[in-house]
């Protein structure tokens, strides 16, 4: 029995007994998980299985992902708001648990594994009595191979609902300078993904600070900042781009603050997209921010048909060198007012986050946690409002080119 099989399975069972909300709404709190009647166990031969008491039954799906091996259980109306995974413990073959909320009426539990698993059995037996539910989930060994091949997110996409069509607004025009310049910031990372963390500093928090700071110093320089989230909450990589364009963004900012387990890196670096990363420490961050992605949601970047890819290639005729200046422009400010840049400040990388085709974007990874200089930079607001007046400064002398070359190309 396949694992998608399994989950459609215990779903039909649970429908039958339990009728759940038509509409994804807010979280209710239909459901409390209880850890201390929960528990994760090492099964002979070299399995795990997942005990999770819950309050009462609710629809849920289950499946696995790759690189890095981890168990994902999706559930409809449980609240975890105040509940930490991380005390399920047990199990010498799960590295790390976490949970959380991931879109409105729908939570996910993410359990790290120490090597590839395959799904065995799911199920949610209800206790007549009690009326309370436990999630029984087993995972068996499988070898590499074997476990990439059924890894992945179920296909069906009903539990999600759909969104009725909206009427398509004509394509936004290009800023000739007659109108405020709309900045998309997007702090990364955030809610059940912190990103990187070093020193009790998460770069979600941080990140999420100056992604304010610089709203305030654009919009007192006279330009329509946007923020892609204003609170620790977890926004999917598909959502940050859909946000930018809802706004109509002129141009897009990704802010981060990695850390680099191996080697010694410090300074700002601003990145543009490529399909090939500029160095080892690029493709390694970039994988970095896709995996996390794959965490609270799937990017489904590659699944573009080729007529769409040809049409998205084309847009990126234009935008990809706008967003090179962009990128220049951004290196030179930071420099005029930090100093400290990485030894090759513009780099590029296949970040998923800035491969939308109709909008400039840069990526800017303000410096790396991992290195302490920059945590005592990026910890002081003095640094961080003179690296705010840097990209307000770029932004500026970008806008002015940019809209000139607008200028031309309607004459």
């Amino acid at each position: 029995m396949t694992a998608i099989s399994l989950v459609f399975r215990a779903l039909a069972a649970l429908w039958l007994g339990v009728a759940a909300p038509a509409a994804a709404e807010p979280l209710s709190a239909l459901a409390r998980p209880d850890l201390a009647a929960s528990a994760l166990d090492d099964l002979p031969g070299g399995g795990v299985a997942l005990q999770l008491d819950l309050s009462q039954p609710v629809p849920y799906r289950v499946f696995t992902l790759e690189a890095p091996p981890r168990l994902v259980v999706d559930f409809r109306e449980v609240d975890w708001r105040g509940i930490s995974a991380a005390a399920l413990t047990g199990s010498d073959r799960v590295r790390a648990a976490r949970a959380g909320t991931i879109r409105p009426g729908w939570s996910r539990l993410v359990l790290d594994l120490a090597a590839p698993m395959a799904l065995a059995s799911a199920e949610m037996p209800r206790d007549p009595v009690s009326g309370r539910a436990r999630l029984t989930v087993q995972l068996g060994p499988a070898d590499p191979a074997r476990a990439a091949a059924p890894a992945g997110p179920p296909a069906q996409t009903a539990l999600w609902g759909l969104p009725a069509p909206e009427p398509l607004p004509p394509p936004p025009r290009r800023n000739d300078g007659s109108r405020p310049l709309r900045v998309v910031i997007d702090p990364g990372h955030g809610g059940i993904d912190p990103g990187a963390e070093r020193a009790g500093i998460s770069e979600a928090s941080l990140m999420l600070s100056f992604g304010k700071e610089l709203a305030e110093a654009l919009a007192r320089a006279g330009f329509d900042p946007v923020l892609t989230r204003a609170e620790d909450v977890f926004v999917p990589l598909e959502t940050r781009i859909d946000i930018a364009r809802a706004a109509r963004a002129d141009l897009f900012l990704s802010l981060h603050a990695d850390a680099l387990a191996d080697g010694y890196a410090s300074g700002a670096t601003v990145y543009t997209l490529s399909d090939t990363a500029t160095d080892r420490a690029s493709a390694q961050l970039a994988e970095r921010h896709d995996r996390d992605a794959l965490l609270a949601g799937v990017d489904l970047s590659d699944k573009d048909d080729v007529i769409a890819g040809v049409l998205m290639d084309l847009a990126r005729t234009d935008t990809q060198p706008r967003s090179e200046r962009l990128a220049e422009a951004i290196v030179a400010g930071l420099g005029a007012h930090v100093g400290q840049l990485y030894k090759t400040p513009h780099m590029s990388a296949a970040f998923s986050v800035l491969k939308a085709p109709d909008i400039p974007s840069v990526l800017i990874e303000m410096g790396f946690l991992s290195s302490r200089d920059d945590r005592e930079n990026l910890t002081s607001p003095d640094w961080r409002a003179r690296a705010a007046a840097g990209i307000v400064e770029a932004l500026r002398a970008w806008a002015e080119t940019d809209a000139a070359e607008a200028a031309l190309l309607r004459r």
